[in-house]
């Protein structure tokens, strides 16, 4: 996780008056161990946004940028309150899991000689968060309906208040000389939460872990100054004493260093970092059918009460089946069907004649021999037969319906360079976000011609 929002200092919150924050990030790192290569340079130039990082000469594969020690991590583990925190982990749990982070950051945000101050130096300032989360709610409605960002955004906003106000501010009202009164906000732990979920890293399991509850989130110095590409030229690589930031591609002199946040598409990206890829970097893009529309799509093709039944018979059984629900989506990306199996069980289901399903029914599913003339990779489409063509178009028609705009809008504000730059940034991110997803969308309109 770690943003392009623009990264300006924490201000009002840390001591530390810096004027330069970056000599004082580079001094705090040589004390605490934390290596950087002479080949890399924290700067403001040449970046796409705010702070990154940049070459300073030409770097290989393979080569080490910089190592963080792990005593230099900022968690639950490491900060000056990290006893207490073990001690009441049970009151402390939460559907999110990044509680007892949050509390470390409000403690030594306002601790006045916290070991971090010149690492939160480096941080944006916290009132100016692009996320969706901070945009006046008829603004996220106008510029993204339709790409799921509104709906996910208010789920997260329920989240964060429930959780502040039934465990997080109870815990600071407990501990009164652990937290000033000015840490005990609602609106800084909303702009906390956002900088986690855009600048803190998960390490990931062991393999012979994987029934384990995932690890808890950390904050890592260095590693969260770079910005994100698909086409990212780093990756950070965890060992027992140290991550490691490795180049992965070959990176001209001059040019910025880019980790990457996982394959995010831009919706993703948007509402947990806010910003977008421009049109068409963001290889990892996808677009959202709702599993409801494709219902609805199917209940338009039927004329009598029986044939609406049958209808959510069958869509009962699949939901038997675990291949679709009332909350789920079917995601499509510019190569392929990311829920293949779903969605190809769905229009299976859906379209086959009512004896053919009685008989399916019966045998739970069972005996589905699958054929590759179903596969639906992005070139098989065409291929399909055709009442799941039909389906599919139909849903896709029902998706295109839910936006503000349509895809000629978009375009036409995206070929005039004059008129995107009048745009704001807010506009100019959520138009990459739309205009990626319906491109998406209109390929699959194509391809079920």
């Amino acid at each position: 996780m770690a943003t392009q929002a623009k990264r300006r200092r924490v201000a009002g919150l840390v001591g530390c008056e810096d004027p330069t924050p970056v000599a004082g990030f580079l001094s705090w790192c040589r004390r605490v161990g934390l290596e950087l290569s002479p080949k890399v340079a924290v700067s403001r130039q040449g970046t796409v946004a705010g702070y990154g990082m940049v070459a300073r000469e030409s770097v290989q594969p393979g080569e080490l940028l910089f190592a963080v020690p792990r005593a230099a991590l900022l968690s639950q583990h490491t900060c000056s309150i990290s006893g207490l925190l073990e001690r009441e982990r049970g009151a402390l749990q939460s559907q999110s899991g990044w509680v007892p982070l949050l509390l470390a950051l409000l403690h030594e945000l306002q601790a006045p000689a916290s070991p971090w101050s010149p690492y939160f130096a480096l941080w944006p300032e916290l009132g100016r968060l692009e996320h969706p989360m901070f945009w006046p709610e008829e603004e996220r409605r106008r510029l993204l309906q339709g790409t799921g960002v509104p709906e996910a955004v208010e789920k997260d906003l329920a989240s964060i208040r429930s959780e502040y106000y039934s465990i997080v501010l109870p815990f600071m009202e407990a501990h009164p000389d652990l937290f000033s009164p000015r840490v005990r906000s609602l609106e800084l732990y909303r702009q906390l939460v956002a900088l986690v979920m855009a600048y803190s890293f998960q390490e990931p399991l062991e393999e012979e872990d994987d029934e384990k509850e995932p690890n808890s989130p950390l904050m890592v110095p260095a590693a969260d100054v770079l910005n994100h590409l698909a086409n990212h030229n780093a990756n950070l690589e965890y060992s027992p004493n140290c991550l490691r930031m490795v180049a992965t591609q070959p990176i001209p002199e001059g040019h910025e260093i880019f980790n990457t946040y996982g394959q995010m598409a831009n919706w993703q990206l948007i509402h947990m970092y806010g910003f977008a890829e421009p049109y068409p970097d963001n290889t990892d893009d996808t677009a959202d059918i709702q599993m409801v529309t494709v219902r609805e799509a199917a209940l338009q093709g039927t004329k009598v009460e029986a044939e609406r039944l049958l209808l959510y018979e069958r869509w009962d059984f699949l939901c038997k089946l675990e291949m679709v629900g009332e909350e789920g989506a079917f995601v499509i990306g510019r190569e392929e069907v990311l829920t293949e199996e779903e969605l190809a069980m769905t229009l299976k289901v859906l379209c086959m004649p009512a004896e053919e399903f009685r008989e399916f029914k019966e045998q739970d599913g069972w005996g589905d021999d699958k054929r590759e003339e179903d596969s639906l990779t992005i070139t098989n489409i065409p291929k399909l037969k055709a009442s799941w063509r039909r389906l599919l178009r139909d849903s896709v028609l029902l998706t295109l319906q839910t936006y503000a705009t349509d895809l000629k809008t978009e375009q036409d504000l995206l070929s005039s360079k004059e008129v995107y730059a009048t745009l704001s940034w807010r506009e100019q991110q959520a138009l990459q976000v739309r205009y990626g997803q319906k491109m998406i969308l209109h390929q699959l309109l194509e391809l079920t011609n």
